[in-house]
């Protein structure tokens, strides 16, 4: 069984995300943006640990991190990316439920996003939960120049979206279990 526990990241921990976001996003941030978004009490930055077993609960290791911006009544996902070794199994779905739920407990109304056009797992992803695009930003990914999709997600407080969010939760737990994970 493999444990898993979500926390928030702290300044100690920069250069392990460092390296991470550069397996899953290419070095999408530097040291010092990582920094800044944990000092910022707009921002929840997350990271995802897993250790193989119960005796090795001391060895976790960083295999996911995801980033929400609070922005006026807006959740601006910033960041969700899994190490390629732990993808198609549940855990970035782990996460995007977990800043869901800071979302809803910081009340934002609404949810949003970039994700580059070519990603189709991660925009299968969030349409799944009811993400729709609205629009397209060209060029946004340098130095490639691919386009982004511009993703949005309403009803964050309504009481469906939270009925919707714990049946999510529920089945996802059934999900990591049978892929052999806990949530610590």
């Amino acid at each position: 069984m493999k444990i898993l526990k979500i926390k928030l990241l702290t300044a100690t921990q920069v250069s392990e995300i460092v390296a991470l976001d550069q397996i899953c996003v290419g070095g999408l941030w530097t040291e010092e943006a990582y920094l800044r978004e944990i000092n910022s009490p707009r921002s929840t930055l997350l990271a995802l640990y897993c250790a193989n077993d119960y005796a090795a609960k001391s060895q976790y290791e960083m295999i996911g991190m995801g980033c929400l911006w609070a922005i006026v009544e807006e959740a601006h996902i910033t960041l969700l990316g899994i190490h390629p070794h732990y993808r198609r199994q549940g855990l970035g779905e782990l996460l995007l439920l977990t800043l869901f739920e800071d979302a809803i407990a910081r009340q934002l109304e609404w949810a949003t996003l970039e994700v580059n056009v070519n990603n189709l797992p991660a925009i299968s992803l969030y349409q799944k939960f009811g993400f729709q695009v609205a629009g397209i930003r060209k060029g946004y990914y340098q130095p490639a120049g691919e386009d982004a999709s511009i993703l949005w997600l309403k009803g964050l407080q309504q009481p469906e979206f939270k009925s919707n969010l714990s049946h999510w939760q529920h089945k996802l737990r059934d999900r990591l279990s049978k892929n052999h994970y806990c949530l610590n």
